[in-house]
């Protein structure tokens, strides 16, 4: 335990009562101080399913532990395990690392670093006790997410990837595979891991003597997604060992071909990291060639959908005319407009083709 630890857990009991583990600045000073932070930041994800008898207990103990290191991002916490997407300043990093390695189960777990640095991920730390650290709507009690599939490093991904006689599955939501996928992935057409999880039961069923082979972000979907393909009786099955990101850093490190095509859709401040040149979207509102996703900037919509430079122009960054026109009346007149109606909308469905 790093000694500043200490330090800070001693302030934090003199100032509260209780400990308030959690973050009471707003949003809009802790991105003037991110932004005004010149140091270098290092992105990492992990996750890791294993039993926690009691996650609010761990997750305080979390937070705590890792205010020194200057920690931000989002963690979720469940008796199942964890799963985090966080950042730190680079300076910190490997002394977080050494830290992170002390906790028992998570001793020796694989850290993703992120594929692009270029923009800060997060602002603020929020660790939070889920009942699931991925929302699977799996009830089933017979179901073992432990029994999973084979993992396969990079080298040997794309050597199955060439074998005619596998099915690709891209395990992400439709708005991740449209902007960047491996050549000849099936994209089943949802937009949570919950639904499509459904679907590919269905959707596959013809396939189960063929080698499945399954990939995602960084690996916490199709770990749980490759146990239960193999418990609803498909007999070979195989996911991507550290997702895409982890793919992505082997091809770099070892010299081998990299066939994943077009940009990592992330879910923090970036929302893309770019892996090839490759282009395989459209702008949702003129058709032309273009990857890059932001949120509508009419807070009342915040609609996820594809833009390009010309549109965002034109638009000012909104998804239409309507919320541009809102965007540009006086801030009251906009929160007067938005109350009790909801937001963070994605965009519809089925505007890719199922397999490229």
């Amino acid at each position: 335990m790093p000694p500043l630890f200490f330090i800070f857990a001693a302030r934090l009991q003199i100032t509260t009562p209780t400990m308030l583990l959690r973050n009471i600045v707003s949003r809009e000073e802790l991105k003037r101080r991110m932004d005004a932070d010149s140091r270098q930041y290092t992105t990492i994800s992990f996750y890791r399913y294993f039993q926690i008898e009691n996650p609010k207990d761990f997750r305080d103990q979390l937070y705590l532990r890792w205010m020194p290191f200057e920690v931000v991002g989002r963690v979720y916490v469940a008796n199942e395990g964890i799963n985090a997407q966080i950042a730190l300043p680079s300076v910190h990093f490997e002394a977080f690392k050494v830290d992170l390695f002390t906790i028992d189960f998570l001793n020796g777990i694989r850290l993703n670093i992120a594929i692009e640095e270029n923009q800060k991920s997060f602002i603020k730390l929020d660790l939070k006790v889920r009942n699931k650290i991925v929302a699977d709507g799996i009830d089933d009690l017979n179901f073992n997410p432990s029994d999973t599939g084979k993992y396969l490093e990079a080298r040997d991904w794309n050597e199955y990837l060439d074998d005619p006689d596998t099915v690709v599955i891209d395990m992400r939501n439709h708005y991740e595979s449209e902007v960047g996928r491996f050549e000849g992935a099936s994209c089943p057409d949802a937009d949570t891991f919950r639904e499509e999880l459904k679907l590919v039961i269905d959707e596959y069923d013809q396939t189960r003597d063929k080698k499945i082979l399954m990939y995602c972000t960084g690996g916490i979907r199709c770990e749980k997604a490759s146990a239960w393909m193999r418990y609803n009786g498909f007999n070979e099955v195989y996911h991507l060992k550290g997702g895409i990101i982890n793919y992505v850093n082997q091809t770099k490190e070892q010299g081998i071909e990299n066939k994943f095509k077009g940009v990592n859709f992330v879910f923090d401040q970036r929302l893309h990291e770019r892996v090839s040149d490759d282009v395989l979207s459209e702008c949702h509102q003129c058709g032309k060639p273009a990857d890059t996703h932001i949120n509508c900037a009419n807070v009342g919509c915040h609609l996820l959908f594809i833009q390009c430079s010309e549109c965002a122009e034109k638009f000012n960054h909104c998804c239409s005319e309507d919320c541009k026109s809102i965007l540009e009346l006086p801030e009251a007149e906009q929160i007067k407009l938005r109350k009790g109606k909801p937001a963070g909308r994605i965009f519809s469905k089925g505007r890719f083709p199922k397999t490229v």
